[in-house]
């Protein structure tokens, strides 16, 4: 056999958002491109801001000598300082360049982060509904996927997460805003399930690490705020990008930050870049350092997305949907009105609207909209689910 039994497997298992990729490319060439109302991708359809049009013309004007160079495998000093000063507003600590170290992304970030921390066999804990790449970024390291259920309002169940933890507990993974639900975790939750992890810490006599994928964090709606995660476990990485907040999915530029406090924090970040090389990143991409670090107070119209947020949860509640309205991030996770959730997204494409069924994100009975996309696009969808609705006979 060419490639690996277990390669094979996760292919066959495959990913339900590049299926609805796939499925919707021939939906395309059948109908026309226009015709199709695609809400199953998280790729955003706004522009860079113009701070970084500007900072890339100026890079390219003044181009400085060696700046396709190799550099440190953690990134250049001048962009860790630069993301250092921001993370240290943000959270109220003291950080340093030397707690950065600039990744391809934040997919990236968790692959660095686990390949670093994880033993053959421990188990890393996740909250479904969840993005259903960190089973293969798990897995990519040796490690054991253990899914702990959220409450209805998609919050984790901190009593579930108590009893999932053992003495092979290795990390916790957290998304907030979060993907596919659109939900922020607030201050007094982040503290509580701490408080979990360090409990366990003490019971079983390890270290448990909470990993924070942050990819989402810029895009918080409602006046709400960023919760400054740093303040809560000192066992602590950030895992974030600059994806989504800059727009800028396509240039794989992210970066880690390591708790300043954090126990055997030198052989941490060592293991950390020295990772970063020997998976074959070697180091985040120049081009994009040299931009970012003059953007690090810059973000996307935020008020942008809550305008789409509030069109689309206002236009499907009225059809008797039942949503859970998303705070942050730009997707939503409605409730399938029937239990097969396959079954939901294949009638939305009867009538050329693609979503993503809760099951590619390990929640059976919901449906993942992205409105990361132009109005016209969730206007045209909108007969789609009125359709549904009627099919499905919502109220």
């Amino acid at each position: 056999m060419s490639i690996s039994d277990n390669v094979k497997k996760r292919m066959a298992e495959g990913s339900w958002i590049r299926r609805m990729f796939e499925e919707g490319n021939i939906l395309k060439k059948k109908h026309g491109e226009h015709n199709v109302f695609d809400l199953s991708l998280g790729n955003p359809i706004v522009e860079p801001p113009a701070e970084f049009r500007h900072a890339l013309r100026r890079l390219i004007e003044n181009p400085r000598a060696g700046m396709h160079r190799y550099m440190e495998n953690a990134g250049y000093e001048e962009t860790r300082e630069a993301v250092a000063r921001q993370v240290a507003l943000e959270n109220n600590l003291e950080i340093s360049p030397s707690d950065i170290i600039m990744t391809v992304g934040a997919a990236g970030a968790i692959n660095v982060i686990l390949k670093t921390i994880l033993n053959a066999g421990e188990e890393v804990i996740v909250f479904a509904p969840y993005f259903m790449e960190y089973d293969n970024y798990i897995d990519n390291h040796g490690g054991k996927t253990v899914v702990v259920a959220t409450d209805n309002a998609f919050l984790p169940d901190l009593n579930l997460l108590d009893k999932a933890i053992n003495n092979k507990t290795k990390a916790v993974i957290i998304n907030s805003p979060n993907n596919p639900t659109g939900v922020v975790y607030g201050g007094d939750f982040i503290k509580q399930l701490c408080a979990v992890l360090e409990k366990k810490e003490r019971e079983f006599d390890i270290p448990i690490y909470l990993i924070s994928d942050e990819a989402y964090s810029s895009l918080i709606y409602d006046n709400l705020s960023y919760v400054p995660i740093l303040r809560y476990h000192q066992r602590c990485f950030i895992a974030t990008s600059h994806s989504k907040d800059l727009a800028l999915p396509g240039e794989r530029i992210g970066y880690i930050v390591v708790h300043p406090q954090i126990k055997d924090k030198s052989d941490l970040i060592s293991g950390l870049i020295f990772c970063n090389r020997i998976l074959g990143f070697v180091n985040a991409p120049a081009l994009m350092q040299n931009i970012i670090c003059h953007l690090q107070h810059i973000t996307v119209s935020i008020p942008e997305y809550q305008e789409k947020r509030d069109f689309m949860y206002n236009s499907l509640t009225a059809m008797g949907y039942k949503v859970i309205k998303p705070q942050g991030a730009f997707y939503m996770f409605p409730k399938t009105p029937t239990e097969n959730d396959i079954e939901f997204v294949h009638a939305l494409q009867q009538s050329n609207v693609l979503t993503v069924p809760g099951r590619g994100f390990g929640k059976p009975g919901y449906f993942r909209i992205s409105y990361c996309v132009n109005h016209k696009t969730l206007e045209g969808s909108l007969y789609g689910f009125k359709k549904a609705a009627e099919q499905f006979r919502l109220s």
